[in-house]
């Protein structure tokens, strides 16, 4: 059964996160995480039964070009269980929190280089402003 929780305990993703942060070690991503904790951040983690298989940071703002908006950052599903759908899921459940809380814009980056982020992004409806990503969140 695919669950999803609000993360409270930054030791939970440390070594999810650690997956496409090699060079940072999981001393200072536990620390980071916990500092992210403090500003206007959450993450919500993706669990198969109770096994955590994926997460994605939240960012919230502001901006005077879109209004309240959610930024996904480190989004991150175990490379065992992509391609099955599981990040969509996450994604899905990311923009239904993010909705709920009253923004209506997603944006986030995505390395050049990623082509295979880009076409993830593009399938679920995101679409490039430069080389940053939207979507509008209907209210």
């Amino acid at each position: 059964m695919l669950t999803f929780k609000l993360l409270d305990n930054p030791k939970e993703i440390t070594a999810l996160v650690k997956t496409i942060n090699r060079n940072t070690s999981e001393e200072v991503l536990e620390q980071r995480i916990s500092e992210m904790l403090s500003q206007n951040y959450e993450c919500i983690e993706m669990f198969l039964d109770k096994e955590l298989i994926g997460c994605s940071g939240l960012w919230y703002q502001t901006r005077h070009y879109s209004g309240r908006c959610v930024e996904p950052d480190h989004v991150v599903v175990l490379e065992e269980f992509r391609g099955k759908g599981y990040g969509k899921n996450l994604i899905d459940e990311c923009i239904l929190h993010a909705q709920n809380k009253g923004h209506r814009v997603a944006e986030l980056n995505s390395y050049i280089a990623d082509n295979k982020a880009h076409k993830f992004w593009e399938k679920l409806g995101f679409y490039k402003l430069g080389y940053h990503y939207q979507k509008k969140i209907e209210l």
